[in-house]
């Protein structure tokens, strides 16, 4: 059985900055695409039964950069809509919700563009997206290039855990790798957040 390997993709302005970026496409930063680039190598080395990504630019160019093909955009795997609080800092959103916590409290509704996520919806998208992964496993790794949040909430969903279980997991860096296993199969973590 292979693993699922998660990419998060690579650094932009927004998460360097520490703002919250759902549905915003931002570019990567300079140094966003050299960390993509220096993932190539050691994907190069895993047999790839399928890659996902999710249909944000920063995902698609970090998958392109890799040098992954084939890759197949998938709208589950956009990143949380965090609604009214897109663009903002942990920091700012406290300001005005003093406590605030996205796992807790979740976001406020915003604009068209961004009407907001409940967690539980998030939950939803991720456990489609196993759905559709676990098959494909039996013939090799499967790769998805996703986002932060997004990447925490996939990983507790295939560990069974209820989605707001991804608060117990740090952060992936931007242009990291983790690793989704089996084994005798129960499902694990094999790594974390790795450079």
């Amino acid at each position: 059985m292979g693993e699922l390997i998660l990419i998060r993709h690579g650094q932009t302005e927004w998460s360097l900055s520490g703002r919250h970026a759902g549905r915003t496409d931002i570019p990567l930063t300079d140094a966003g695409e050299a960390t993509a680039k220096s993932l190539a190598p050691r994907l190069a080395r895993r047999h790839l039964a399928a890659v996902f990504s999710s249909p944000l630019s920063r995902a698609v160019r970090t998958a392109e950069l890799a040098a992954l093909t084939d890759v197949r955009a998938d709208p589950d795997l956009l990143e949380w809509d965090y609604g009214g609080y897109e663009g903002l800092t942990a920091a700012q959103i406290q300001e005005a919700r003093p406590g605030w916590d996205l796992w807790r409290d979740g976001v406020m509704p915003g604009d068209a563009a961004h009407p907001g996520e409940q967690l539980q919806q998030v939950g939803a998208r991720t456990d489609a997206v196993l759905d559709r992964i676990r098959p494909l496993l039996a013939d090799g790794d499967v790769a998805v290039v996703a986002h932060g949040h997004l990447a925490r909430v996939l990983t507790v969903r295939w560990l069974g855990l209820d989605a707001s279980a991804g608060r117990l997991l740090g952060h992936p860096h931007p242009g990291t790798l983790s690793f989704l296993a089996t084994e005798e199969e129960q499902p694990f973590v094999a790594a974390w957040n790795v450079p």
